[in-house]
């Protein structure tokens, strides 16, 4: 192994123990800043396939800010990543993430301030994305190979047969009128891959044509289990089971959503799609 191979699998095994410390809260802030000094002193001069570990690792703080952190220090930390981050990426998808991850805690940032200067006896709200009050705020645009991916799947799902209170079973056709809104949505949120939005627009002509169902009521939706990832869990799905839209591998203690198709999703990144989706069809 050459001296610099060696040099770039040292900086390698540093960035999958920084991983795991951010997932440590008492060493969070530590593990940006060193993060942080990895990519100032190391990125410009990385091959490819290091360059691309070490935005993984940024797109991991990423996610356990959005997943477990609220404190005001963690998310500074994490926007003053973000921003050298971005200044450093030359891939344009991966400097538009970095954007929004920019703009995501700063709005987190300012919400957390706003809440301090207006005292409140309320009991701080903890509660799922799904029982029943989705939250409000800007968050960013479902990924295009989730909508590809996972579009069909979850439609079908709720295109089985319900049952009305008669006690009968009921089907409702979605007219193609009714979906074309919900089409071009999510064709303008493509990038331009000209190969995945025809994919995508064949699969919702085959939606279009098949019998559909209201979306799942409230109740049902908040009845969705919710997994806290523990060493069993990783033990029992295997060590390479991510979450289902931002790709990342679980770690003890994330909070996961389930979905009827046995996918996890992390509550923030589910929300998106969820939003999209329930919006495209017309209420029970």
């Amino acid at each position: 192994m050459s001296a610099t191979a060696g040099d770039e699998a040292a900086v390698a095994e540093r960035l999958e123990a920084l991983r795991r410390k951010l997932g440590k809260k008492q060493h969070f802030e530590e593990a940006v800043a060193d993060l942080a000094a990895t990519l100032r002193d190391r990125y410009a001069g990385a091959s490819p396939a290091l360059r691309e570990s070490m935005y993984s690792t940024v797109c991991r703080v990423a996610t356990v800010l959005q997943t477990r952190y609220t404190a005001p220090g963690f998310w500074r930390a994490g926007l003053n990543l973000f921003v050298a981050t971005e200044k450093l990426l030359t891939n344009p998808a991966e400097k538009e993430r970095l954007k929004t991850c920019i703009l995501r805690a700063r709005e987190h940032l300012d919400e957390k301030e706003n809440e301090e200067s207006m005292p409140t006896n309320r009991e701080p709200d903890t509660r799922f994305l799904f029982e029943g009050h989705l939250t409000v705020g800007q968050e960013p645009p479902p990924p295009a190979w989730l909508v590809a991916q996972n579009l069909t799947r979850e439609l079908n799902i709720l295109a089985e047969p319900s049952g009305d209170q008669n006690g009968n079973n009921t089907r409702t056709e979605l007219r193609p009128e009714e979906m074309t809104p919900a089409i071009m949505n999510f064709l303008n949120t493509l990038s331009g891959d000209a190969e995945l939005e025809s994919a995508l627009e064949a699969s919702l002509q085959g939606i279009t044509a098949q019998p559909k169902v209201p979306p799942a009521s409230k109740e049902v939706v908040a009845n969705l289990p919710v997994v806290t990832v523990t060493e069993e869990v990783i033990a029992r799905l295997g060590s390479e089971t991510e979450c289902a839209v931002c790709r990342e591998n679980l770690v003890v203690d994330d909070k996961m959503q389930e979905l009827p198709c046995k996918h996890l999703f992390h509550p923030p990144c589910l929300k998106p799609w969820l939003l999209t989706d329930l919006d495209g069809y017309p209420a029970g």
